[in-house]
C-alpha cells in the first residue's frame, strides 16, 4: 500500500507542478464574442482567474473549454492557487481580477477592511453521502474517529481557514481536545507521500487526493464540512470592492459567465470529470469516482456566516464580520 501511495502521490504532484507551467487550463484565444454575447460585449478582454488546482475546479475548466466565457467576451487565464487566502495579495495588487477560494480568507480580510469581497458561490459540499473532502490517514495510523486526532499531526492546505477550524469543532464535539493538534501547512497534490513519510498522522484533503490515500488501503476518518456545517460552501468567487466601484462592467459579465458555466457544469458532469482528467492528468477512470460539490452561482444556504461564528467562537477572529460588506451577490 504504501509503494502505491508514494507512486501516485509522486505522480500527482508533478502532474501539478507542470500544469501551473502550461496553458492548459487557460481559455482558448478563439475567436471575438458573438453578438448575443450575454452583455454586449464587442471585444474580447482578458482577465486572470486564481483557482486551486483541485478537482471542483473541473467545472471551470470546463466550461472554459466549452466557450461560455468567450460568449460574455472574457478570456481567461487560470492562475494554480494553493488556496483563496493566498490569492488575496495578487487580487489587492490587480496581478488577478477574481480568485476562487474558500471564504475563510475574505472573513479574515474583513477583520483587516481589506476591501475583498465575495461576489457569488462555487461550489457546496455534501449534506450527505461521501462528501467532497475529508480528513484521511494510513491504516496503521490508529485514526479512526475525529477524537483521535488529539495530540496529532494534521495537515490543512493554508492554516487558520476553514480546513483546521472544522476538524476542531468536530474533534471537541467527539469527546477530544482539538487544542492538543498540531496543525501543519502541507499542499494537498503533497499529501499522499507526506502521510507516507511519516510527516505528520492525518490529512485534510479534497480528491484526488484523498482517493489516493483511500484507494491505497488509507482511511478516511471524517468529512469535517459535513458534521459541522452540513452543505457548507466549499469555494467561493472573490474580487475586490475597488473592482466593483471602478468596472462594475466587467464584474458583472464575469458573474453572468460563471452563473451560466456553474449551471451548466451541475448538468454535464461528463465534461467536468473530463476536464478534471485532463488538467490534473490522471486516468479517466480515476476522473469518473471523484465525489463532486454541488455546482451553484448561489450563495444561500452557503454556510458562511455559521462559519464567521464558528470562527469567532475558536478565537480564529475577534469579531463577526461585516455580511453586509462582505458578501455581495452579483
Amino acid at each position: 500500500m504504501k509503494k502505491t501511495l508514494a507512486a501516485l502521490g509522486v505522480l500527482a504532484a508533478a502532474a501539478l507542478a507542470l500544469s501551473g507551467c502550461t496553458d492548459s487550463a487557460a481559455a482558448p484565444s478563439g475567436a471575438a464574442p458573438t453578438s448575443d454575447a450575454g452583455d454586449g460585449a464587442t471585444e474580447t478582454q482578458s482577465i486572470r482567474v486564481a483557482a486551486l488546482p483541485i478537482a471542483e475546479s473541473g467545472a471551470l475548466w470546463a466550461a472554459i473549454d466549452e466557450g461560455i466565457f468567450a460568449e460574455y467576451g472574457l478570456d481567461v487565464e487560470v492562475v494554480p492557487a494553493q488556496g483563496g487566502a493566498n490569492a488575496i495579495p495578487a487580487l489587492l495588487s490587480g496581478d488577478i481580477q477574481f480568485a476562487i477560494g474558500q471564504p475563510f480568507g475574505p472573513i479574515r480580510a474583513d477583520q483587516q477592511d481589506l476591501g475583498i469581497v465575495i461576489v457569488g458561490n462555487y461550489a457546496n459540499s455534501l449534506a450527505e453521502g461521501d462528501d467532497v473532502n475529508g480528513v484521511v490517514a494510513l491504516a496503521d495510523a490508529g485514526i479512526t474517529r475525529p477524537a483521535d486526532l488529539a495530540g496529532k499531526t494534521v495537515s490543512v492546505n493554508t492554516l487558520g481557514a476553514a480546513g483546521d477550524l472544522t476538524i476542531r469543532k468536530a474533534v471537541d464535539d467527539d469527546g477530544g481536545d482539538s487544542s492538543t493538534i498540531e496543525f501543519v501547512e502541507v499542499p494537498f497534490p503533497d499529501v499522499p507521500a507526506q502521510l507516507e513519510a511519516g510527516t505528520m498522522d492525518a490529512a485534510w484533503a479534497p480528491d484526488p487526493f484523498r482517493g489516493i490515500v483511500v484507494g491505497g488501503g488509507g482511511v478516511q476518518v471524517m468529512a469535517p464540512y459535513q458534521v459541522t456545517i452540513p452543505g457548507l460552501t466549499v469555494l467561493t468567487n472573490i474580487t475586490t470592492q475597488a473592482l466593483l466601484d471602478e468596472d462594475p462592467e466587467l464584474v458583472a459579465a464575469y458573474s453572468q459567465a460563471m452563473s451560466e458555466a456553474l449551471e451548466w457544469a451541475a448538468s454535464n458532469e461528463d465534461a467536468v470529470r473530463a476536464a478534471i482528467a485532463t488538467n490534473l492528468d490522471i486516468p479517466e477512470e480515476a476522473a469518473a469516482g471523484i465525489t463532486l460539490p454541488t455546482f451553484t452561482w448561489d450563495l444561500d444556504g452557503a454556510g458562511i456566516e455559521e462559519l464567521g461564528d464558528l470562527a469567532v467562537e475558536y478565537a480564529y477572529i475577534e469579531t463577526a464580520p461585516d455580511y453586509a460588506t462582505l458578501i455581495q451577490q452579483q
